[in-house]
């Protein structure tokens, strides 16, 4: 009986899960964006960013048990601290206990954008806010394709990338877990061309929360049909290709917010079936958030990462 009636109301909700599956990804996207219109309004910025934020994390993780992509990927890894700790130390330095780490480039932007402002007025300031962040968008987007790719085909910045790739599993806890190294070449890559032309800080605000809406959106394991939307933003399904084991697969969609510079490279790849469950690396990284982060600094850690056997001697 009681079987029965769960069956009853897995059918019952059914019609709604259809429904939220087309509306979770442009919901959280757009009401991010527009809480963050809010935020970025108020007397407390970043603070106000920092709680829309949180509400979107506390969304998908909701979304995640009701319309799972994967139900496997809801079962513990092992890695959640360690997810957690990475995330802090790459995007905020431990700043409030974490919430407001996802702020952390725009803190950064804070300080540096008036001294390089100071020098360059290249930038189109008269335009509308909308198209100077949709330029600021693809722009930055150049630089995070490239030191993306460059990470993937350089052994050299692989050694550092692959702590991101070595997930098993994806969900929006692990959204964040970069090997600081590789988050400040990337920061470098996308942010310093916005800093030369003279970018105006709400720019470089509203690039922080389009990259932080993005990022847990395309790493969460929600169910979501993105249709049209993969060809202009990085979506899950895009991304989940993107972590494939197989590198025909893994070594294509770099794009992390847009997907612009895919189409025009090359690197786009979206077949039509089911994107891949099969991820995770070849090589084998080390136990423990520290270990984590000397790991690539040591001859026997980079050994590890890339897969390779001791030489017998």
């Amino acid at each position: 009986m009681v079987a029965e009636h769960e069956n009853a109301v897995s059918k019952t909700q059914e019609p709604f899960r259809r429904l939220l599956r087309y509306l979770s990804w442009p919901l959280v996207f757009f009401l991010g964006l527009l809480g963050s219109s809010f935020a970025f309004a108020s007397a407390h910025p970043m603070l106000a960013f920092a709680a829309v934020y949180a509400a979107a994390v506390f969304g998908l993780y909701v979304l995640e048990r009701y319309i799972p992509y994967e139900k496997l990927w809801l079962q513990s890894d092992g890695e959640t601290v360690n997810d957690i700790g990475h995330t802090l130390t790459t995007k905020g330095l431990l700043h409030l206990a974490g919430l407001i780490a996802v702020v952390f480039p725009m803190y950064a932007a804070n300080i540096l954008q008036p001294l390089a402002a100071f020098q360059f007025s290249i930038w189109p300031s008269a335009w509308p806010m909308p198209v100077q962040v949709a330029l600021g968008v693809v722009i930055a987007e150049f630089g995070l394709y490239w030191s993306h790719r460059i990470a993937h085909e350089r052994l050299f910045f692989w050694r550092f990338h692959a702590l991101h790739h070595s997930v098993t599993r994806l969900w929006v806890i692990n959204t964040g877990r970069f090997h600081v190294a590789d988050s400040l070449f990337k920061v470098a890559m996308s942010q310093v061309p916005l800093y030369c032309l003279g970018a105006p800080l709400p720019v470089f605000w509203w690039l922080g929360a389009v990259s932080a809406f993005i990022g847990i959106l395309t790493h969460c394991n929600v169910d979501m049909r993105t249709g049209l939307f993969d060809f202009v933003f990085s979506t899950p399904r895009l991304h989940r290709w993107h972590h494939s084991k197989d590198l025909r697969e893994g070594n294509m969609n770099y794009g992390e917010n847009v997907v612009v510079w895919d189409l025009l490279f090359g690197t786009y790849y979206n077949p039509d079936r089911p994107s891949s469950t099969d991820i995770g690396i070849k090589g084998e990284i080390a136990e423990g958030f520290l270990k984590q982060l000397a790991q690539p600094f040591t001859k026997e850690g980079v050994r590890q990462i890339l897969g390779r056997t001791k030489r017998s001697s």
